[in-house]
């Protein structure tokens, strides 16, 4: 059976991947609007906010990764709703193959086309002076909570896809994901904020992310917190998976 349903999920993938790269477009777009967001707070904002003696472009990379990400999984959703106005899951139904296995494809190829993303932006902050002394343990932790977040949010992406009912709801969801790095720690610290934001922006998932990751790439200690940003990225992936599961068995019942 898990044979079969490896089996099945790679030759799925496959097709998606194939989908994304015939329109290299949305990969580009994804990446190039968070290297437009880098570019104007490194040099139009970066003098107005204190990071102390960390250089601006070393202090926004961690928040500009995760839009990165929350841009990108607007695509899954797009692709998903298009399988389904398109009636491709009624033909997948006939056919003996894995049913989970279609959702699982989107999930793999909005994975591989996000790492593309990722690491577009990266070489854009190494050409604008990025450095890090971090060494390969912790690039590997901040790979898996980058993994971890992309796996998070593609499930959340899956729910919009199977129950939206046009192309604009389908990515439309994603809107406040992407406006989320913006009340954390990722520009700004919390500490200057007014009140009611300061506590919104001090206990969201967001800031703990961001916090994890440039106290890595920083080589400083990451506390707890790297415990609280991985609690929120299983929390949210366990529930949209349980949620998208719903969703996708009311829709071909």
């Amino acid at each position: 059976m898990a044979t079969h349903f490896l089996g099945d999920t790679a030759v799925l993938t496959g097709r998606t991947m194939r989908h994304v790269t015939r329109s290299l477009d949305t990969v580009i777009t994804t990446a190039i609007t968070p290297i437009g967001i880098m570019l104007l707070f490194v040099y139009v904002f970066g003098g107005a906010i204190d990071t102390g003696t960390v250089p601006s472009v070393d202090y926004m990379l961690p928040g500009i990764l995760l839009i990165t990400i929350a841009s990108g999984i607007s695509y899954t959703a797009l692709r998903l709703f298009t399988d389904m106005r398109g009636g491709i899951f009624e033909r997948f139904q006939s056919m003996p193959i894995a049913r989970s296995g279609v959702l699982w494809a989107h999930v793999l190829t909005s994975l591989a086309a996000n790492a593309v993303s990722v690491a577009a932006v990266v070489g854009a902050a190494l050409l604008m002076g990025f450095r890090s002394g971090a060494g390969v343990p912790a690039w590997l932790a901040i790979a898996g909570i980058l993994v971890l977040f992309t796996l998070a949010l593609t499930w959340v992406a899956v729910i919009p896809g199977l129950t939206a009912k046009s192309v604009d709801g389908a990515g439309a969801f994603s809107y406040p994901l992407v406006f989320l790095p913006f009340v954390s720690s990722a520009f700004a610290p919390t500490g200057t904020m007014p009140g009611p934001v300061r506590a919104f922006a001090q206990h969201q998932p967001v800031t703990s992310i961001v916090d994890t990751i440039r106290a890595l790439l920083l080589q400083r200690p990451v506390g707890t917190g790297i415990w609280t940003a991985l609690a929120w990225c299983a929390g949210i992936l366990v529930a949209a998976y349980a949620c998208a599961v719903i969703c996708y068995r009311r829709r071909i019942s």
